[in-house]
């Protein structure tokens, strides 16, 4: 990523970070870094209408891209930077999660399990035979079990023979991650990475104490609703179901004979999810059609189209909740994030429903100096995608750096060693040649067998 404008102050180099969020109502493109305080910092946003997706699903791939061109344009110009790579938010009713248990048998009780060990195991679980037209998109560690000692969150350090791993693993349809690859290629980008967006929703709106505790993310977007489950700070269950605001708006459309931008409308001025908080004298005027006359609109009545449909929805995650059996273990309640969750009265809806504590989540926690506009949930999303991307290179240069570390380290023993052994040589051969000679032979058909035994391995 370079710097527009060369010689502005501001220094804008390989540490930004783009998300890139596709949703059903809107595409957004958030440009941001970490600061020195530990805060995300955001240099630019843009957003655009999602007209060729459907349910978290591209539909209509010159649309998504026209409308991907256009979010990142906005971000650029605002950012002042020339935007390549991307890190990519992927959801819909694709989306499906398992549990998996894998296992290694490691060769030597002496060395310690490391990172090698570690990525080895989760590589098999990448390799794991999916149903025609699926593939795995992430790969989560739950917990780690050497010699049937469970419960490990690290296993780095211990040692044991065999190396076992519980996984929480996502699949999605190949050609659904294909388009999706295929529209921000088109659009000149680069896909840096893909990410489950409700997994990054959780990161830019839930606290560390709460996904210990346990809790439930509500991610309720224009086509889908995202649930994520979190207990004693691991991801446990995730799910998709197939409605989101959009289906109110046609609620709304349907029930007041409107047309879609006036349901729109009338959903984010006046909609609230509980009929009750709302007064049956309190009258909306809309214009009619063409010269038709206006027409009159109870804001309680409207509010009953909306607890109606919310509270389908909610009895969806309710199942949910009940399915992952993490129901009882679920202290923080539920978070209700994304745009679905600027509905008036929704946590109070959701405590009735559920019986469950319930807050909005915004990312304001996380953010440095942010406008009013991003603290909204309906960013949550992507601001979420720039915090796994910063996740992502903190961990590849602290990974990288400690690999030359390692390497200097073994180059250095390896010098010490065979300066030490050439002595011993030498001292050897001066008092027992043929000793040397007989010596080195076994040594060296002995180092051939276990070259053969770790080929054939």
């Amino acid at each position: 990523m370079e710097n527009k404008h060369p010689g502005n102050t501001q220094d804008l180099s390989s540490d930004l970070v783009v998300g890139l969020d596709i949703g059903t109502t809107k595409i957004a493109a958030i440009v941001g870094r970490k600061n020195e305080f530990g805060k995300v910092e955001i240099l630019g946003v843009g957003k655009a209408e999602s007209l060729g997706v459907q349910r978290g699903v591209v539909a209509n791939i010159e649309q998504t891209i026209s409308s991907i061109k256009e979010a990142v344009k906005m971000a650029s110009d605002k950012a002042n930077v020339d935007i390549g790579e991307v890190i990519v938010g992927i959801a819909g009713q694709h989306i499906k999660s398992m549990q998996h248990r894998g296992m290694i048998t490691r060769r030597s009780l002496e060395d310690e399990v490391n990172q090698n060990d570690v990525d080895q195991l989760i590589d098999n679980m990448h390799r794991l035979v999916m149903s025609p037209g699926e593939e795995i998109i992430h790969v989560i560690p739950q917990e780690y079990i050497i010699d049937n000692e469970s419960g490990i969150r690290n296993p780095i350090g211990h040692s044991g023979i065999r190396l076992e791993g519980n996984f929480h693993i996502i699949t999605g349809q190949v050609s659904a991650v294909k388009n999706i690859f295929k529209c921000v290629s088109r659009s000149g980008l680069e896909t840096v990475d893909l990410h489950l967006e409700p997994l990054a929703s959780a990161d830019s709106v839930l606290s560390d104490e709460e996904k210990e505790a346990g809790v439930v993310l509500v991610d309720i977007g224009g086509g889908t609703t995202d649930v994520a489950i979190f207990y004693d700070g691991i991801i446990r269950h995730t799910a998709v179901i197939p409605f989101g605001g959009n289906i109110i708006t046609e609620d709304i459309k349907e029930g007041c004979g409107i047309i879609k931008t006036q349901a729109e409308q009338l959903k984010m001025r006046f909609g609230s999810a509980l009929s009750q908080e709302n007064q049956e004298n309190e009258i909306i005027s809309i214009p009619g059609l063409r010269g038709r006359p206006h027409k009159e609109i109870s804001v309680k009545f409207l509010a009953q189209i909306i607890q109606a449909r919310m509270e389908e929805i909610l009895e969806f995650v309710l199942y949910e909740i009940k399915s992952s059996g993490y129901e009882r273990k679920l202290a923080a309640g539920i978070v209700v994030t994304g745009g679905g969750a600027q509905l008036k009265h929704l946590p109070q809806l959701v405590m009735l429903t559920t019986g469950m504590d319930c807050r909005i989540g915004t990312p304001n926690e996380h953010l440095s100096g942010a406008d009013d506009e991003l603290k909204n949930p309906m960013y949550a999303t992507g601001i979420g995608l720039v915090m796994k991307g910063i996740e992502k290179y903190e961990r590849e240069a602290k990974r990288g750096t400690n690999t030359a570390k390692q390497f200097v380290e073994e180059k250095q023993t390896v010098s010490v060693e065979a300066k030490s052994s050439s002595k011993k040589e030498e001292k050897k051969v001066a008092g027992h040649s043929q000793k040397k000679i007989g010596s080195f032979f076994d040594s060296l058909i002995n180092k051939a067998k276990d070259w053969m035994s770790d080929d054939l391995e």
